[in-house]
C-alpha cells in the first residue's frame, strides 16, 4: 500500500542546515524551559498526597486553597482536574503522625465548609524515597537505552550513522520534555512511559531510512550521497506518513477522549510522533551525510592474502 502514486523527489537533504538550526533551537529552547520553570513532576516522583474531589457545581480553587489553608494546609497545590467540577489536591509527604485516612477526612472537613454535596473519589499515597528511586530508575532506563542504540546502530552500519542515529535520538525526548516544562502539564510515570517509546519509535525510523541508504549505495554508486538520501528518504516516506497518521489518530483520541489520566500520555506521543519524524529524516540523515557517509563505508573492509617469504 503506497500513499502516494510515485516515489515523490523532494529535496530534503537540501535544508538539513537549516534545519539544524531548528533543532538547536528547540533543544536549547527546551533545556532552558526545564532550568527556569521546572517540570510539574506528580507525586510519583515526589511524593506526598493526591486527593481527587468533585463539587456538584463549578469548582472555585481560589475558595478552596484558602479553605485547605484554614484547615493547615499552607503548602498545597490546586488545580482544575477534567470537568469544571474536579479538582487535585497536592500536599507535601505526610508527618509521622499523620495517616492517608486522617487527611482524607480533615480535605473533606475542609471543602464541605465550601460546597455541602463536595465528593472524595480517590487518595493516593506516594513515600519520598519511593519518589527518588522513581527519578533514578527513569534517568537510568533512559541513559542505558541510548547506550544499547549506540552499540547497535555502531555494528549494525558504521560509526557515521550511529552519530547520527544517537543525536537524533537524544533530539526527540528533549522535545516532549521541553513541552511539559513549557505547559506545565504534570510528568508522572505514564509520560516517562511514553518519552521511552518516543525513544524507540525514534530508533526504528530511523533504522528504516538507514537501511534503505545501505541498499541504494551499491545501486547508485555513480551519484552523489546526498542524491542517495534524498531517494532513501522519498522512498520510505509512504511507509513513513501510513503508519504515522494511523498511531497519531490513536493518540489524538487518547488524548481527548481518555480523561484526565491519559491526557499526559497521548500529548507526549502526539509530540514524540511528530519530532520522530522530523529528526529521522533531517538530524539523523543529515549529519551521517555530513559526516561524509559513502558506499565506501558500507563496504567490508579489504584483506590482505598473505605474501609468502621469497628466498
Amino acid at each position: 500500500m503506497e500513499f502516494f502514486h510515485s516515489v515523490p523527489r523532494f529535496r530534503f537533504m537540501a535544508q538539513r542546515r537549516t534545519c539544524y538550526i531548528v533543532s538547536a533551537l528547540l533543544v536549547v529552547g527546551s533545556l532552558g524551559a526545564e532550568a527556569f520553570h521546572g517540570l510539574n513532576l506528580a507525586v510519583d516522583f515526589t511524593g506526598g498526597v493526591v486527593v481527587e474531589a468533585a463539587y456538584s457545581g463549578p469548582a472555585d480553587l481560589d475558595r478552596t486553597r484558602e479553605a485547605l489553608r484554614s484547615a493547615g494546609y499552607g503548602d498545597v497545590a490546586v488545580q482544575s482536574f477534567g470537568s469544571s467540577r474536579d479538582v487535585l489536591v497536592r500536599l507535601p509527604p505526610l508527618g509521622a503522625s499523620e495517616s492517608a485516612g486522617t487527611v482524607t477526612q480533615k480535605i473533606s472537613t475542609a471543602l464541605k465548609t465550601i460546597d455541602a454535596g463536595v465528593q472524595i473519589r480517590r487518595t493516593e499515597v506516594v513515600g519520598p524515597q519511593v519518589g527518588k528511586e522513581l527519578v533514578v530508575k527513569g534517568v537510568t532506563a533512559m541513559a542505558v537505552t541510548v547506550l544499547l542504540i549506540l552499540v547497535y546502530i555502531a555494528f549494525r552500519f558504521r560509526w557515521k550513522f550511529g552519530v547520527g542515529a544517537v543525536l537524533a535520538t537524544l533530539h526527540d525526548p528533549f522535545v516532549v520534555v521541553g513541552v511539559f516544562a513549557i505547559t506545565g502539564m504534570t510528568f508522572d510515570l505514564s509520560v516517562l512511559a511514553a518519552v521511552l517509546a518516543v525513544i524507540g519509535y525514534s530508533i526504528n525510523e530511523t533504522v528504516v531510512v538507514f537501511d534503505r541508504v545501505r541498499e541504494l549505495f551499491p545501486i547508485m554508486r555513480k551519484s552523489a550521497p546526498i542524491e542517495v538520501f534524498d531517494r532513501a528518504i522519498n522512498e520510505t516516506l509512504s511507509r513513513t506518513v501510513i503508519t504515522k497518521l494511523a498511531t497519531l489518530i490513536v493518540v489524538v483520541a487518547l488524548y481527548g477522549f481518555g480523561g484526565e489520566a491519559l491526557k499526559g500520555f497521548g500529548l507526549a506521543l502526539i509530540v514524540g510522533i511528530l519530532a520522530v519524524t522530523y529528526s529521522s529524516m533531517y538530524v539523523a540523515s543529515g549529519v551521517a551525510l555530513d559526516l561524509g557517509s559513502s558506499h565506501r563505508d558500507l563496504m567490508p573492509a579489504e584483506r590482505r592474502a598473505p605474501v609468502d617469504d621469497l628466498p
